[in-house]
């Protein structure tokens, strides 16, 4: 296959290739990426200077030069008064300053004006572009290509030839993963000027020029592109292989004009016929098993899913029942606990019977009433706590504390963390104090404890040696004192006798205190061990003595109990009745209050809903008279509106019809002018076609300006009657806006009065 590439001049540029890009940068124009196009590409267009101005305004919203900054002290506030970043204006463009910010139509205006010049003066001589260099080479070479024709019906997109994949050696990974492997390429990204249309998605393609007579066999894979068969796959090997096969055969068929081959060309056909389908019937079946495995794969998939849900559901109704059933047993466990407790108090005190208070019990144990009161007693200890919890507005609100912070110094809101000291421990003569030395003595002594109380005894190993036992060394003499005479010996035999009765006495001492502290014990252990006959009798006796005294107190508080009773069961009976009385007379006294109560709740109410009512009456005839004012007023609009509609269609078909009629007698004047014009123009001289000149200019800026100055006294007079409709109708809604709020507090002080003087006349009857 031959390539060939077409050059063209540079005079002879395609203008296609121009139009594409031009259109290519309108549509890139609004890209963030490429904000500036119009400023600093020179093949970037626009149609006006407005467009120019609408593009730089966009341009410069899209790249906004505030930039925050963050302030570290209150980085993570969140206060009005103390913000986390401030906001400043960037001083760097990023339009280079010496590219142009104005719009270059003006130059190709001036350029305009001049041809227009040159071809209506000959004696004007238009000044020489000069060219670039067009760069056929280098940059600007994609310019020059234009895709070549092809012999084909049917337009085909050009092939893209692929080089085929090697196969790169294995290489073993680095033994060392300290210093990681530097890749040899690297992925750029780069900015085009094309659009993701046109190349950005495809591989490169070259143009290539076909040799006549021939019809390459790459050309019939033309219309594979890349991702719709590129790169090739084993089917589309395979309909290569199918396709070349049906070119030899077609080679080895008889030609039409042989009439006596015919026959053959006919079995021939059919043959290939028969295989033709048999393929499409196997390329079908291979689809078929294709979906079926795709179908089974979905209905395995559906009932996995379907499983999932289902283990979901019994999963979520046995959570819940495992709930339920640990609700019940935890239920069931505290009545069992609260039984148990019952009757436990119950065995306590099995034959009922009454005892006193035993104030020092109570307050010894902490689990009793004293402590922990039971509210089913009817003591509630955390009865009206809420009054004792503090209401503060500087705690409690946002504006509280937003006050307190400000009236707050900067160090409690800004912490100043101050590095510590070193500790110093010398004195100004390079002396240890004394404070210093003792740490660093206690230091030792508490580290060598610690090294013999973590110290491991080691077994003693046997000695791999002979080794000679140390022979200890004979005690010293003990030293004796070597009496002069009798007299110092007698002394110090006083003195050890003195010492001998101090020790003793202080034993003595020590046991009499024993036996004081131990006294109550040894009285119980002499009453339990009793060895004596005198001791046994007299603790009998005692005992006696002890029995008869019970039974005669005993005795006593039972006839003291029994008038006791006596006389609380006739004190029980008054007191009952009393009570009765007396609990009687009040809730008859309470009933009645109570009923009075409602009764004057009733009639207040009632007078409450008269009030209201009046009120909503009153209320709602100010809204139907509001209601039928708008109703009005909005009528009123309505006709204004149709008639100023009217008015509009009617000027504007007056215009139109004007408008069409001037420009039928302006093409007719055209007409006739044209004519003359050509006239004119084949006998007229320079000196006239000067004057001709100055009078279209006369001709066309006087009337522009007096169009504008029209246009202007217009205006002004439209502006005086569009101010004073203005404040006509301002003035008015003003002042009904002000009668209806007079009219509405009229209203409702009258009713307010009313409701006054009936509660006043109420009381009064009452």
């Amino acid at each position: 296959m031959s390539h060939a590439v077409t050059i063209q001049e540079p005079q002879a540029q395609p203008q296609v290739s121009q139009t594409r890009y031009r259109e290519r940068s309108r549509a890139g124009s609004h890209i963030s990426n490429r904000a500036y196009d119009f400023l600093y590409d020179p093949l970037f267009i626009v149609s006006s200077e407005k467009d120019h101005t609408q593009a730089n305004i966009q341009a410069t919203l899209i790249r906004s030069r505030l930039r925050k900054v963050p302030r570290f002290k209150t980085m993570f506030s969140n206060l009005i008064h103390y913000p986390r970043y401030s906001l400043y204006w960037s001083k760097s463009d990023p339009v280079p300053p010496f590219i142009s910010r104005e719009w270059k139509g003006h130059e190709e205006k001036h350029r305009a004006a001049l041809r227009q010049l040159a071809t209506t003066d000959t004696s004007f001589q238009m000044p020489r572009e000069v060219y670039e260099d067009p760069e056929v080479t280098g940059k600007n070479r994609y310019k020059y290509f234009e895709r070549p024709f092809l012999p084909f019906f049917q337009q085909m997109p050009f092939n893209v030839v692929y080089a085929v994949s090697k196969a790169e050696p294995y290489t073993f990974p680095p033994t060392s993963t300290k210093h990681l492997s530097i890749p040899s390429k690297s992925t750029v990204g780069t900015q085009t000027d094309y659009r993701d249309a046109d190349v950005q998605t495809d591989p490169y393609s070259p143009e290539y020029v076909v040799c006549q007579d021939s019809i390459p066999e790459l050309l019939t894979l033309a219309t594979l592109t890349w991702g719709r068969g590129l790169p090739a796959g084993q089917a589309e090997v395979e309909m290569i292989e199918r396709a070349r096969e049906k070119r030899a055969w077609e080679a080895t068929l008889p030609a039409l004009s042989d009439t006596s081959q015919f026959e053959k060309r006919r079995k021939m056909m059919n043959e290939m016929e028969r295989k033709e389908w048999a393929f499409r019937e196997q390329e079908i079946e291979k689809l078929q098993e294709i979906r079926l495995e795709v179908l089974k794969e979905l209905l395995r998939k559906r009932e996995e899913n379907q499983n999932e849900v289902n283990m979901k559901h019994l999963n979520a109704r046995w959570s819940k029942l495992q709930e339920a059933k640990e609700a019940k047993m935890a239920k069931i466990q505290r009545t069992h606990v609260s039984t148990i407790r019952k009757l436990v108090g119950k065995r306590k005190n099995i034959e009922g019977k009454l005892e006193r208070r035993n104030i020092i019990k109570d307050y010894s144990d902490y689990a009793s009433q004293v402590y922990g009161p039971l509210s089913r007693l009817g003591c509630f200890p955390d009865n009206n706590s809420e009054d004792f919890v503090v209401k503060n507005y500087y705690l409690n609100t946002y504006e509280g504390l937003v006050e307190l912070e400000s009236c707050l110094p900067d160090f409690v809101t800004q912490p100043r963390i101050r590095a510590p000291k070193p500790k110093v421990i010398t004195t100004k003569a390079g002396f240890l104090k004394r404070a210093a030395r003792l740490d660093y003595e206690l230091a030792e002594v508490h580290k060598a404890l610690l090294d013999k109380k973590n110290k491991v005894l080691e077994a003693k190993k046997p000695p791999r040696f002979l080794q000679r036992n140390p022979v200890p060394q004979p005690r010293l003499p003990t030293p004796t004192l070597e009496m002069t005479s009798n007299e110092e010996e007698e002394i110090e035999m006083a003195v050890i006798y003195l010492q001998k009765l101090l020790r003793g006495r202080v034993v003595q001492n020590m046991m009499f205190e024993g036996k004081e502290k131990r006294l109550e014990l040894i009285q119980e252990l002499r009453t339990c061990h009793a060895l004596q006959e005198d001791e046994k009798l007299v603790k009998k006796a005692e005992k006696q003595v002890t029995l008869a005294l019970q039974r005669q107190r005993n005795l006593h508080e039972h006839k003291v109990s029994l008038v006791e009773n006596h006389l609380a069961g006739l004190e029980g009976r008054a007191l009952a009745d009393m009570f009765d009385f007396l609990s009687k007379e009040l809730v008859r006294l309470q009933e009645e209050r109570r009923i009075h109560a409602f009764v004057m709740l009733a009639e207040r109410q009632r007078r409450v809903r008269e009030a209201e009512e009046c009120g909503r009456r009153q209320v709602e005839k100010q809204r139907l008279r509001e209601e039928d004012e708008i109703f009005k007023e909005v009528v009123k609009v309505h006709h204004s509106t149709i008639s100023s509609y009217l008015e509009d269609i009617i000027l504007n078909t007056e215009a139109n019809t004007a408008e069409e009629q001037a420009r039928a007698e302006i093409e007719k004047m055209a007409e006739k002018i044209n004519d003359i014009a050509y006239e004119m123009e084949s006998r007229r001289t320079y000196l006239q076609s000067e004057e001709i000149v100055a009078e279209l200019v006369y001709s066309f800026l006087i009337p522009e300006v007096q169009k504008y100055f029209v246009k202007e006294k217009v205006k002004n007079a439209q502006q005086k009657h569009i101010l004073a409709a203005h404040q006509i109708i301002h003035s008015y809604t003003e002042s009904m806006v002000q009668k209806r709020l007079t009219e509405g507090e009229q209203d409702e002080a009258s009713n307010a009065a009313m409701l006054l003087e009936k509660e006043t006349q109420n009381e009064n009857n009452s």
